[in-house]
Order: structure tokens, then sequence, then C-alpha cells
């Protein structure tokens, strides 16, 4: 028997008893072939190690069935949770799936330059990527379909959240309970002009303050690098203040994890001195009863990878999808007090 990466389709054939098309046809899952014979084609080849080329596959179609998918950070909850459901969307589909991690312009610079010259694709899916003007153009010039998860770059179709929306429940919430001092800990803003959920989120929760009759002070505003880390510091910063708020909104669940342990440091109890809520959904808001607006991240996922699925059948897509959130209540939020 040959060695399973010197199998043919010609191997399969002959150890099924059926014509190379036959074959062709089970293998690419055409119609035209009955149950008992496309039973006996896949058996035989997986008997054999038979392993599909793209490069074959997809040449009758002049498709790599390939998706790159970029990602600034794997470390970050959110962009890990979404591509796990990406890629196991994508592979149920048979489509290889291509990761790369490229969080800073350097490596953005090397894809782009690369990608067309080396492994070509079908599409590009970015997962929260902002990127600034010059990769924009050189995005578009890949000639490829693209597909924006957890975010918007024009003119691609996206999935994603109301973050101006999701913003405003995050707050309302808290006036509702009587707080008035409430500061916000955010992420500088990407230097980007197709990027827009820190903006949306600032405004959203400007528009909140103001609806209650509320000025959204400037000292209120924290805006620090992305990470964990940044929570702490925030935090630390708005309780050196003579009058500190009484809540504070966090851009992600991650940062008000730091937040809540500088909170803990400084002997601040949650919820009756400080209420504590914030974006995303991780489970380790459950876990420590951070009270988060859920993005529903793998619905979010799901929407994208069956975006990129219709465009590479040459389908139609809508240009938007926007996931609804829910304001998911825990211990970390309560009325001020008095």
């Amino acid at each position: 028997m040959p060695k399973s990466h010197e199998v043919t389709m010609a191997d399969v054939a002959r150890a099924a008893g059926v014509s190379l098309a036959t074959v062709s046809r089970v293998l690419s899952n055409a119609p035209g072939v009955g149950a008992a014979t496309r039973a006996r084609v896949r058996r035989e080849a997986e008997r054999l190690s038979y392993v599909v080329s793209p490069e074959a596959s997809g040449l009758a179609r002049g498709t790599t069935q390939r998706v790159a998918v970029l990602v600034s950070r794997l470390t970050r909850w959110f962009h890990a949770s979404m591509l796990e459901t990406i890629e196991s969307e994508l592979r149920a589909e048979a489509i290889d799936v291509l990761i790369y991690q490229v969080e800073h312009p350097e490596l953005r610079a090397q894809f782009f330059t690369e990608l067309p010259a080396r492994r070509k694709v079908d599409a590009v899916l970015l997962i929260a990527l902002p990127l600034d003007e010059r990769e924009a153009e050189r995005l578009a010039d890949l000639n490829v379909h693209v597909v924006v998860a957890g975010g918007q770059i024009q003119p691609y179709p996206y999935v994603k959240i109301d973050d101006r929306a999701a913003a405003r429940k995050a707050v309302d919430h808290l006036l509702e309970l009587g707080h008035e001092r409430i500061a916000m800990i955010t992420v500088d803003d990407p230097a980007s002009l197709y990027w827009s959920s820190v903006a949306e989120r600032l405004q959203g929760y400007t528009e909140s303050l103001a609806a209650a009759g509320l000025e959204a002070r400037r000292d209120y505003v924290v805006r620090l690098p992305y990470g964990i880390e940044a929570g702490c510091e925030g935090m630390s910063r708005l309780l050196k203040f003579a009058e500190p708020p009484t809540a504070v909104v966090a851009y992600s669940d991650e940062m008000a994890l730091g937040a809540l342990r500088e909170l803990q440091r400084s002997g601040i109890q949650v919820p009756h001195e400080m209420s504590l809520a914030s974006f995303d959904g991780h489970p380790v808001a459950k876990l420590f009863g951070i009270t988060t607006i859920d993005q529903r991240v793998t619905e979010q996922a799901r929407v994208a990878a069956r975006m990129t699925l219709d465009l590479m059948a040459r389908k139609s897509v809508r240009p938007s999808v926007l996931v609804d959130t829910d304001l998911v209540i825990g211990e970390s939020t309560g009325a001020p007090r008095r």
C-alpha cells in the first residue's frame, strides 16, 4: 500500500471499484452518487488515509477552500472565543483556516505583503482588528471576500453589537440604582479611521448621563492601554479623587477583574461602597459576580462564519448585522450609600 502522503484519488477509485469522477463527486459532496457507493468511497478514502488537496478540490471551482483569519491577540478572551467558533463553523464545511496573529503594524504589513505571493485564500475574516487607512487599502488590493467580526470596517459586511446602546444599557442600570457619580475605565483609541467601539461606548456613557441631567466629568474617564492591569491602574486613579465615583463602567470584563482586585486591595466594599459593571459576557464575570453586558460572542462568530461561507458560494449577504446584548446583573452593582 502506498504511504499516506502518496495516496492519490486513483488509489481510492481502484480500492472502491469506481471511477475517478465518482470519487471526485463524493469527496466534494456533489450530488449524483448513491448512498451505498458514497459510503464505500468514503470508507476506502479513510482506510487509505487519503488527504484531499485544497488546490485540487478547488481547481474546478477556481477556489482554494481557505480562509485567512486575522486576530490581534489570541490571549484575549473575546478574540479566542470568537476564533474558536469561527474555526469550528468553517471546518464543518471543509474549509481550511489559516490563523494570523497580527497585533503590531509590522505583522500586519508582513501579512499583506506575503499572503498574495505565498498562500492564496478565498476570503479574509477580521476579528475585532482595527486597521489604519493604508492597511485598509492593502486589504482591498487582495481582491478577496472580506468579513469583519466584532467591529466595522467600511465597505465590508460586518457583524457586531451596537456599542453605543450597550453602554447606555450599562449606565442606565447604574442610574436606576441611584448612582450619579459614574466613571468609565476605557482604552486608548486605536489609531484607526475604521474602528468605533471605543468611541461609541464613550458616547453611550455620555448620552445616558446627559439624559439623566448629569454632566460627564472629564476626570472620570480614564484611558489606558488594554489589559487587566489597566483595570487596576484605572481604579487606583479614580479612588484618589477627593470625590471618587460611586460606580464604574469598565471597557471589558478582563479590565473589570483588575478593577475589582484594586478595590479589594483598598478595602472598598463592592457594591456597598463601589458598584462595578463591564462588557463582554466573559465566564469570569459570572464567577466573580460582575455585572456585565453579554455581547453574545458565539452568535457574532457564527454569523461571521456564515457570511464568509455565503460569499464564497457567491451568495448575497446582508451588509451589516447587529447582534443584541443582554444585561446580566451580578453581585457587583447595587444602590449607593446615602
